[in-house]
């Protein structure tokens, strides 16, 4: 009984997920607060573990072409989280930096060459909250594929208990997205590299 109610569970929590950030999306206002044009090359999308709910929809506002693959941990809530971003038209692939990691970072590098967009969480999938892994700075390098940081504040929220205090916007307030313009780190000093990435996603760095 318990593996049954286990397996609905999963179908259910990513659909119900997405059905509430949709809600959530469409009855709050819309700040854009967008450097540049998003570039029409592939791009290393770089946000904070807490603040991914939401991120699927400023993608698409910004790149009409379903083109975004996310990076997504092995854990159970990896899982719940890569079906609730395929709702959402986000593809994934499954990897950390503790579990998988030279396979999943294999795969984006394919995927980048293929044309598609890669999405990490740096601080992702277990913290600390706002520190820079290593991951992003040599996908970036590898693959000479420039990085965007994206946030998305939001007026009235939720904020759960968890490592990252992951956001979860009220509705009938204002969510706010911040897009940097592309930028790179090649040939920088890794713990400069990780810097700029957190200061471009406007956080003081967790070392």
């Amino acid at each position: 009984m318990k593996s049954l109610l286990d397996k609905l569970a999963h179908k259910l929590i990513p659909i119900l997920g997405y059905l509430l950030a949709l809600l959530f999306y469409y009855t709050n206002k819309k700040t854009y607060k967008i450097e540049s044009d998003f570039p029409e090359e592939p791009v290393v999308v770089a946000l904070w573990h807490g603040e991914m709910l939401m991120i699927p929809f400023i993608y698409h506002h910004l790149r009409k072409k379903k083109n975004l693959i996310a990076m997504i941990s092995e854990h159970k809530d990896g899982e719940l989280v890569g079906k609730l971003f395929q709702y959402t038209g986000v593809g994934n692939i499954r990897g950390s930096s503790s579990r998988g990691a030279a396979r999943v970072f294999l795969s984006a590098i394919k995927e980048i060459k293929n044309g598609k967009d890669i999405a990490i969480t740096p601080d992702g999938p277990r913290g600390p909250r706002f520190s820079i892994a290593d991951g992003i700075v040599a996908l970036s390098n590898k693959t000479g594929a420039p990085i965007v940081a994206m946030r998305v504040k939001a007026t009235k929220h939720w904020e759960l208990k968890s490592w990252d205090r992951f956001l979860i916007p009220k509705p009938f307030g204002e969510i706010v997205y911040e897009v940097s313009a592309p930028f790179s780190v090649k040939d920088l000093e890794k713990e400069e590299a990780k810097n700029k990435i957190s200061s471009k996603l406007g956080v003081e760095r967790v070392v």
